[in-house]
């Protein structure tokens, strides 16, 4: 394929250039309004969300556009408003890659470059719901408690000066104070995280800090505000050059910021919102009145195997989902890790087969079109930890059974910190508590005292799990087998293998 000119890029000017291959939006875009802003724009959101609302705004529901907003910094901002806030979802078929232009994002921000013309944004009568993707740690949670962290930098200085705020928290009150102000129904806050009971999580720490700001803003908007709870699933790896070369050439032209994906896709919504929607659900999405245990399968089937083949993955030196899934030791280890300590925990959901969902999920782990890093899904393993394996842990023990799985599991994951494979390859720990886990690992040596030490944080292992000593005994012993034999040995030998 001959070089592309420098300025060959996806942009509206472009879109007519596409090869017919490639699906893109034959509606009218100067037509669609803003009427929903999106805090975290990374792939994940655009992946599900921009993908459902833009199948809407094709429909004729243009008031629905999306104003997308990065949390992070400028990049992915730059990128979406030199491609007029176009962007190439690339989903990765066994037969092939199907191409698709996306439009709904008719708005890029970023913070904290552009923070009072993103609240003018989220004030604007317009926008009647404020989505957000923005991982556990944006909530700047007390990851012990799941309250609202008050002693968080970004809090503490958004308290202090709460009309430039920074975190998510504070930008969605100050949006709110300033709603209610001019009178301004306010907008419904969905929460689309991985986090158990997204909804109910959102509305306790955005209450909690609206009440330490403003006592009479946190009542009004207890009683006001919608928090709808969501379960979202489809996988979604990070865009890398590879991603950016592969939708060149799809395109036969440039798109700085793709998203590549699986076929799958579900999107399971509480429908409670005050100010309207779209009608998601004529574009496959469920509205339903309790999204708990679809979101309690997903987190714990999907998020709790992928914890497992990410930190097992990891270490032995498997680096996509497709390779950990591939070992025979991982996956018969995720088979009896779903049939002995997560299925269990899963309630009831009429017309869904969780068994049956499980085998669906081995069956996308096994795309090998779908490079999804083991490295990558091991981040922020102290706030994933505990709503992944710990919470359904403790179910099962206080069941009676003993979740040896997960005991496996976190030694695995202390084993993890060590910044170092079984074959010597380094990688880097990312997590909010890496300087502190990191250091822990390479002071304490032996498996009983690296085991104290990180059972020592409240903010992973609450007090009543550790009462539990035969689950502390389960991780110790499992620790010790991975310190002496490696991992591979020591995992074969837990499955009798």
């Amino acid at each position: 394929m001959t070089s592309l000119s420098a300025d060959t890029k996806l942009s509206n000017a472009t879109l007519d250039r596409l090869p017919a291959s490639v699906h893109r939006p034959a509606y009218d875009r100067t037509a669609v309004t803003p009427g929903i802003v999106h805090i975290g724009i990374g792939a994940f959101s655009r992946a599900h969300l921009c993908v459902y609302t833009e199948e809407r705004i094709a429909a004729g529901e243009t008031s629905w556009g999306l104003i997308g907003v990065d949390p992070m910094g400028p990049a992915l901002r730059d990128v979406l408003r030199a491609q007029d806030g176009l962007y190439t979802l690339v989903v990765r078929e066994a037969k092939g890659d199907a191409p698709r232009v996306v439009g709904s994002i008719v708005g890029a921000y970023c913070l904290p470059d552009d923070t009072q013309e993103i609240l003018a944004r989220m004030a604007d009568p317009a926008t009647r719901i404020v989505t957000i993707t923005v991982s556990e740690k944006g909530y700047c949670q007390d990851a012990a408690t799941g309250n609202l962290d008050e002693k968080h930098p970004l809090i503490a200085a958004d308290l202090a000066n709460p009309t430039a705020p920074r975190s998510v928290p504070g930008l969605i009150t100050e949006a709110l104070a300033r709603r209610r102000a001019a009178g301004v129904p306010p907008f419904t806050v969905l929460s689309c995280d991985n986090l158990s009971e997204n909804g109910h999580k959102a509305h306790r720490i955005i209450t909690r800090f609206a009440t330490v700001r403003d006592a009479a803003l946190g009542a009004w908007i207890e009683q006001n505000v919608a928090f709808p709870c969501t379960m979202v699933d489809r996988i979604t790896p990070a865009t890398t050059d590879a991603v950016r070369a592969d939708a060149t050439k799809l395109l036969g032209m440039e798109d700085g910021w793709p998203v590549v994906t699986e076929p799958f896709i579900q999107w399971v919504v509480e429908d409670n919102f005050t100010l309207g929607r779209p009608a998601w659900e004529k574009a496959g999405a469920t509205m339903v009145k309790d999204v708990v245990p679809f979101e309690m399968m997903k987190l714990r089937c999907l998020n709790g195997s992928h914890s497992a083949l990410a930190y097992l993955g990891t270490l032995l030196d498997r680096e996509t989902v497709y390779d950990a899934m591939s070992d025979k030791l991982c996956n018969a280890f995720v088979h009896r890790l779903w049939a002995e300590d997560l299925v269990p925990t899963v309630p009831a959901i009429p017309g869904v087969d969780v068994p049956d969902y499980t085998r669906q999920l081995e069956e996308r782990f096994l795309n090998p079109r779908i490079r999804h890093l083991t490295i990558q899904i091991s981040s922020d393993g102290s706030q994933k930890l505990p709503p992944r394996l710990l919470e359904p842990a403790l179910e099962r023990l206080k069941a009676g059974a003993e979740p040896r799985c997960v005991a496996f599991l976190v030694a695995a994951w202390m084993r993890f910190l060590s910044e170092k494979s079984e074959s010597g390859r380094a990688y880097k720990v990312a997590d909010p508590l890496a300087a502190r886990l990191t250091a822990i690992a390479a002071e304490k040596h032996g498996a009983a005292a690296l085991a104290e030490a990180l059972f020592g944080i409240s903010d992973i292992f609450t007090p009543e799990l550790l009462t539990f000593e035969g689950f502390r005994k389960d991780v110790l012993t499992s620790l010790e087998s991975i310190l002496s034999l490696g991992t591979a040995k020591a995992l074969g030998k837990f499955l009798g293998a």
